[in-house]
């Protein structure tokens, strides 16, 4: 079995993005949970400005930067989970830039929910539950 095997059935509404239904991930790998990450610069500590687009792509670089510290990648991904301040105004293009970086056959579980409020007055936060191999 694959790392991560992408979990699809026609009993279930099909994804309608670039997630998927469900992943079924192997046991012989140690997961990595990472914290909600903001669209926040590393090098000043200070949210980055531009639009939702630029926000996301942030948010990922900051994950990615976390996975790769801990010995894995975005492709290793088996959920996330986006936080919005506005569903409407920002899903499409989040959506859209956070396809550009979740490819290849089993994209992560998800869910996008809209919230009040998120620290510094950002606009997305995304956590995310990796894998990483053991053997």
């Amino acid at each position: 079995m694959s790392e991560k095997e992408k979990i699809d059935t026609a009993q279930a509404p099909k994804a309608i993005g670039p997630y998927s239904q469900g992943i079924l991930a192997s046991s012989d790998a140690q997961f990595i949970f990472v914290s909600g990450q903001l669209p926040v610069d590393p090098q000043t500590a200070k949210l980055v400005e531009g639009d939702i687009k630029a926000l996301t792509k942030r948010v990922i670089d900051n994950m990615e930067a976390i996975l790769q510290a801990a010995g894995s990648s975005l492709q290793h991904v088996v959920r996330t989970d986006v936080f919005l301040k506005d569903l409407k105004r920002d899903f499409a293009e989040m959506n859209e830039e956070y396809a550009k970086r979740f490819t290849g056959p089993a994209a992560p579980a998800r869910q996008t929910i809209q919230v009040a409020e998120l620290p510094l007055g950002a606009l997305i936060e995304i956590s995310c539950i990796a894998l990483k191999r053991v053997s």
